[in-house]
């Protein structure tokens, strides 16, 4: 049995910016700041700590509702935002949900950054909800290399079903997602879908690179 687990930005698809417009656009509703965001490297981190990273950038407090009100108004903006004609899915995304999905005693989740609100509602504007019925997501830790286990429980809770660290497949677009698989040994694939350039995912040590998900071996994922 393996727990595959997907992350979005980068990895699914590209939201056309929505995200970052959404936050951008919350943060100035609240505090009057626009473009609050510019020079914050987002790739890889959790929605809760991109937004503390911005409070802490302007002197503000990140313990004292301002995360709360944040990510309501983030939401908001996010529903409306997501239907940017830009939005695309990432090559062979959805073949290869579909295959993955019909495979004998492999389960799709997610461990991604999002809260899980704004992960629906990406996911929901391709018709992907549906093949992740659970996951780990940025407003369960902010720190993404706490996830893991998170989803892990979850996955439990769900099928009542143990699983084990080593049988989990964590898929991402940053190293961020490698280091969040190889600290608790289990299997991390790269696809360099989103910023980082293919030779940088193989230098933060992913066991599986792949230049989009077309490249996929099934039978790795199987015995990894």
């Amino acid at each position: 049995m393996k727990l595959v687990l997907f992350d979005i930005d980068g990895t699914l698809m590209d939201s056309g910016g929505a995200g970052t417009r959404s936050m951008s656009l919350a943060f100035e509703e609240i505090f009057s700041v626009s473009d609050a965001f510019m020079g914050i490297n987002m790739a890889g981190k959790t929605d809760i700590q991109i937004m503390k990273e911005g409070l802490k950038k302007y002197g503000l407090n990140g313990e004292d509702g301002n995360i709360g009100l944040l990510t309501d108004r983030y939401i908001s903006h996010l529903r409306r935002e997501i239907e940017t004609p830009r939005k695309h899915l990432k090559p062979r995304i959805k073949e290869s949900l579909e295959l993955l999905s019909r495979m004998d005693d492999i389960f799709l989740g997610l461990l991604t950054g999002n809260i899980e609100a704004g992960a629906r509602i990406k996911l929901d504007s391709f018709g992907l909800n549906s093949y992740f019925p659970f996951g780990a997501f940025g407003d369960d830790d902010e720190d993404r290399n706490k996830l893991l286990p998170v989803a892990v429980e979850r996955f439990r809770s769900f099928r009542r079903r143990e699983v084990q660290y080593k049988d989990c497949i964590v898929i991402g677009d940053t190293p961020r997602d490698v280091e969040c698989a190889k600290i608790y040994g289990a299997y991390a694939i790269a696809v360099a879908t989103g910023p980082y350039l293919y030779d940088s995912l193989v230098a933060s040590g992913a066991d599986m690179v792949l230049r989009d998900i077309s490249e996929l071996d099934y039978s790795l994922i199987l015995c990894p």
